[in-house]
This record gives C-alpha cells, structure tokens and sequence, in this order.
C-alpha cells in the first residue's frame, strides 16, 4: 500500500514489531482485521444520509437502547472482518447478547471485546463518533466459551479506537506504547502520524455532562464542582471523540455513578477496559471512583461501570475527593 511520503504505515509498523511471531503470533492479523473493517465502517459514516442508512432499526439491543442502523452495520462489520482474521477465537459485542464463538478448540489466538460503533447518538447530526476494542489472549489450551470473556481488563495485551471526524485516526495501545494512525482515504492504508503518544503532564479538560450534576451525591458533586473550577470543560457527548482529545490536549473524562445509575453508565468489557488501558499505556490512569478499572473482575459481560479515566494525578484527586464522601 502507497502511503503519505516518509510516513510508516500501519501493515510495516506490525512487521516491524514482529507482531506476526513469537508471543505476538496473530496480534498483527487482528489489528489488521480491525483496520480494515474501521475503512468499511468509515465509508458508511461517510455516506450515511446518501445511502439512506441513518435513522433506527426499529429495534432495540441487549442495553435496552434503541439500535441505529450503523450500530448494525457497523457490529456486522466487525465481526467479519475479526472472523476471518483466522487468530480471533471469540468476539463480545455491545450490540449482541451472546459472544460469537469464532472456534471452540485449543490453540493460539485472541478474543477481541468491542463497542463497533461509540456515541451513535450522535450518528444523525454529523458528530465525531468511533469505535472501540480491547484484546485478551486466549488462555493456552482453553476450549473458548461465554465465561471465556469475563477476563479483568489489566489481562489485555492491547487495545485500540478509531475515530471518524475530520480526520479518520486509529489509536493502538500494546504495553507501555501507543501510537496513532490516520487513514489515507485514497490508498485506504493507515499511516503513523502519531507516534509515541503520552497524555500531557498538564490537564487543560474536564469532560462531563453537566446535565446529571442534580443526581450525583455529594462527594461527587464537589468533585466536579473542583474540576468545573480548574479546567476549561470540553464535552462532545461520544466517549471515544471526548478521550482522544483529552488524550492529546491533557484532560480528564468523567461519567460517574449517580444516584439514579449506580452502577455507572458506561460497559466495562467494551468501552473503560479497551480506553483504561490506552490510557494507563500512555501514562493515564482509569478509575470507577472507588478502584482502579483494570482490576475489576468482571461478572457479566455487559456490565456497566462508572468511568474517570485521563490525566494521573487530575484522575487520583477527583477519586481522592469522591472517596473522602
């Protein structure tokens, strides 16, 4: 594939890394899986109106939200793409009840956790959306099934998002690097054009919906009050779009437990584990306000999770302060 002069494209950054072999086998065929059903999911975004794709199912899916026809399209995506990747024994989604078993025998390969299509309310009105996925190994010799996905977040080996807006750009976490790739539309290849990605030291950001300041309690309250009070705020209302921001700018993201939702809004398998560990990777931390996301052992697969995930030591005195109660 012909990329931007100078720039290293994502199929030569894998090659490089030698993510094909060795403890790596198959972690370069994933990633590539993902980028290649990101460019399906991209040209869909794109031509959403003209291909008179927007709008709802009529449906409604295992969250009890109701399902845009691009949520859809875009999980139908995924999981062919990740399906054919030959190294993906199993794939969770937020738009499917039960996980699709790609391969039930022992051997190598990964399951890939994923919300195929982030902030799809936002699908009508043009707004930065995105997807998201976190890959667990497959455990040596295990025969793949549903309680297969209930792995901690800190079991991953990496994680990525892409974000459509102005500019398609994938985000790939591995141990201690993450790196950003903007697609080139006219090749349809990934280029690095963020290479080395550490959030700032100083957080510039809070990103919360103001709108559900009445139901948090207290210590939730004047936490918040704290951040509107230090930082500028900057709120898209799509998570992937307000995190990347954050992730490049300095920031912290906020949506925790509330008096009404107590066990937080977001899900842990699909969108706080894949983002806490993008961030904790690039010097982040993630936190439910109470414990550190990467440590929580999951019981179900769509569980839900409050999320404060961003710049260190903004996440850890917002915690700090939830915590004092």
């Amino acid at each position: 594939m012909v990329v931007a002069a100078n720039r290293t494209s994502l199929q030569e950054y894998l090659a490089s890394e030698r993510m094909g072999q060795g403890h790596n086998s198959g972690l370069g065929a994933v990633i590539m899986a993902i980028a290649e059903g990101s460019c399906q999911v991209q040209q869909q975004v794109r031509q959403a109106a003209l291909a008179d794709i927007l709008g709802t199912t009529g449906e409604t899916n295992v969250q009890n939200e109701i399902v845009q026809r691009l949520d859809k399209a875009s999980s139908d995506i995924f999981v062919e793409t990740l399906s054919q990747s030959g190294q993906v024994a199993a794939i969770g989604c937020e738009e499917i009840e039960m996980p699709v078993i790609v391969q039930g025998n022992t051997g190598d390969g990964y399951i890939v956790l994923m919300d195929p299509l982030d902030g799809s309310s936002n699908i009508d009105v043009a707004v930065s959306i995105g997807s998201i996925f976190g890959i667990w190994p497959k455990k040596p010799g295990e025969t793949v099934n549903d309680d297969s996905l209930l792995r901690p977040g800190s079991e991953q080996v990496a994680a990525a998002y892409v974000v459509y807006g102005s500019s398609t750009v994938l985000v790939l976490a591995t141990k201690n690097n993450v790196l950003g790739f903007t697609l080139d539309t006219e090749s349809g290849a990934y280029a690095l054009t963020h290479p080395e990605i550490k959030i700032p030291e100083t957080c510039l950001y809070y990103s919360t919906n103001e709108g559900n300041n009445k139901v948090l309690d207290e210590p939730t309250q004047k936490a918040i009050a704290l951040l509107r009070n230090k930082y500028s705020q900057r709120y898209v209302g799509s998570l992937v779009a307000d995190f990347h921001r954050n992730l490049l700018k300095g920031g912290i993201f906020a949506y925790p437990a509330d008096q009404i939702r107590k066990d937080g809004r977001l899900r842990l398998m699909y969108e706080a584990n894949p983002l806490g560990f993008v961030a904790e990777q690039a010097g982040g931390a993630a936190s439910t306000g109470y414990e550190r996301i990467m440590d929580i052992v999951p019981q179900q697969l769509h569980q839900r999770t409050p999320l404060i995930l961003g710049n260190k030591d903004v996440v850890e005195e917002t915690v700090a302060v939830i915590r004092a109660g």
